[in-house]
């Protein structure tokens, strides 16, 4: 099988499932707003759930993955079984013991925190205490999430995709179980807190999905303790700068939220809620990619084989674009119909949809760069490089920070939202115009090719879809959603086939066709 269909057909796995993961996360956030709304307790269960989440993308699937792949990938081909198998079992203590001092310090001061992320909370003196209360309701989350990460790391290593990537959907099980058959026999101070009680549930349930399948293929967790490990050092050095540089997304979001809580009420839901929604295609494209991308990459780096890195990288940036590119231009023209349809009852009123589709409107406007940046930062990575990324990533805040304050001052939600797609692209941006100093030229006609020719074949997409969504079906706004999404597809790919993208050739690998 050639490197392209290999890369895709792993990717797929990943798809697969995140897309069981992300629908099932669509039903539980419906779910949510129909219960909680975009009111005071939604505000502040997503501000408290942000806080551990941020250090979930920090220390876990961030930091974590970028730094241990690498490093392991390295141990199993240069290395024997036994000292690879130490490696992961004082990685686990290690990681078991900062996350459980973490997860104290966070309990004990949460008032602190909540302070920091949720600033604007102060002048409410109720919503206040009650964010504080759901922070240290939520730290546990941290400790199994992050774990779960770990086993994670294992499994894409060992190239195994499918189960690491549909675990997470344990998380969106536990909170519509209790939305569903819990919630309603609870005051409403309760929901919210058992709503919380259920993240928990969700995170430990992350973690005991992946074990059996790392324990059948001949590996285990064992606590061990040795600080001096080469390898353990090496992943710590790597894993510092890796904390910013691979999750720059995650601090925008933090400080969208923080500012967010000096607007109008309902801003932070609609953030979260735009957010959920622009990352289905980043996750199950873009994600995707970047997951499979790495351990190629590490394992190419370990090789010393040069031509498969670029080929990998090249083509995972161009099928990234080739799908995101199009995904960014529908959620910008349909996204109001997409969120009336998802949330749009119960306490969830046009106020907030019009609110959260501002704010959708500008986070797809940066779908491709969030990807792209990614796979960038993986390709320094897998050389066990993250000096680079953290810088770029510093800078890149710095933009976000300042654009935020300027354009919130006008554009309200959706300027924090363009400020993070605009930060986004000079992350990636900067990020390629070094890696192409560090390792050569990396096929960016091709990429510029393929940019252009998705570029046309979405405009063409974008016109049909806003004719369906908002001429043919405007009263109908299901159908119109329906039909325009749909449609859209078909119009993109024919348009594909007449531009003669070479791009859309691997997808029946993707879709594990071939």
């Amino acid at each position: 099988m050639s490197q392209e269909k290999q890369l895709t057909k792993n990717a797929g796995r990943v798809a697969l499932g995140t897309m069981v993961s992300r629908i099932l996360g669509y039903i539980r956030d419906m779910l949510v707003a129909h219960v909680f709304g975009a009111g005071l307790m939604a505000d502040a269960f997503y501000a408290a759930y942000r806080i551990p989440n941020l250090l979930r993308r920090l220390l876990g699937e961030g930091s974590l993955s970028a730094s241990f792949i690498p490093v392991l990938s390295e141990y199993l081909n240069t290395r024997s079984k036994e000292e690879t198998q130490e490696l992961i079992n004082i990685v686990f203590t290690a990681l078991a013991i900062v996350l459980a001092v973490l997860m104290l310090l966070g309990i004990v001061f949460a008032p602190q925190i909540v302070h920091i992320i949720a600033y604007g909370f102060t002048s409410d003196p109720e919503k206040f205490a009650l964010t504080v209360n759901l922070t240290r309701l939520m730290f546990p989350f941290l400790l199994f999430i992050c774990l779960a990460a770990l086993l994670l790391g294992i499994a894409n290593t060992l190239s195994r995709f499918f189960i690491a990537a549909v675990a997470p959907a344990s998380l969106s099980v536990a909170e519509i179980v209790f939305v569903m058959g819990i919630a309603p026999l609870l005051t409403p101070d309760n929901q919210i807190k058992g709503l919380a009680i259920s993240v928990i549930a969700g995170g430990l349930g992350q973690f005991l999905i992946q074990w059996p399948q790392i324990r059948n293929m001949g590996w285990h967790l064992k606590f061990k303790i040795n600080f001096n490990h080469p390898g353990l050092k090496r992943i710590g050095l790597l894993m510092l700068p890796a904390l910013i540089g691979l999750s720059v997304d995650q601090i925008n979001a933090f400080v969208d939220t923080m500012l967010a809580s000096s607007l109008e009420q309902g801003s932070i839901t609609a953030l979260y809620y735009s957010n959920r929604v622009m990352q289905l295609p980043l996750a199950i494209f873009g994600i995707a990619f970047s997951s499979v991308a790495l351990p190629a990459m590490s394992k190419a780096v370990a090789e010393k084989n040069k031509p498969v890195l670029k080929e990998t990288f090249n083509f995972a940036v161009r099928f990234i674009i080739f799908i995101l590119v199009p995904s960014a231009i529908g959620l910008m023209v349909i996204g109001y119909p997409i969120i009336h349809v998802l949330f749009e009852r119960g306490q969830f009123n046009r106020h907030a949809t019009l609110l959260t589709n501002s704010a959708m409107f500008y986070y797809s406007l940066g779908l491709p760069a969030y990807a792209i940046a990614k796979v960038v930062a993986s390709a320094f990575y897998s050389h066990q490089e993250t000096r680079t990324p953290v810088k770029i990533a510093a800078m890149a805040m710095i933009l976000n920070v300042i654009l935020c304050l300027i354009l919130m001052r006008y554009m309200g939600v959706g300027g924090l939202a363009l400020a993070s797609a605009v930060a986004s692209y000079f992350n990636s941006g900067a990020l390629l115009l070094i890696l192409r100093k560090k390792i050569g030229l990396l096929g960016i006609r091709r990429i510029i090719k393929t940019t252009l020719k998705t570029l046309t074949a979405g405009v063409v997409m974008a016109v049909f879809a806003y004719w369906v969504a908002f001429r043919l079906l405007a009263n109908q706004p299901f159908w119109g959603m329906t039909l325009s999404l749909l449609g859209g597809v078909l119009v993109y790919y024919a348009m594909s086939i007449v531009l003669d993208m070479e791009e859309r050739k691997p997808l029946l690998a993707f879709f594990g066709k071939q």
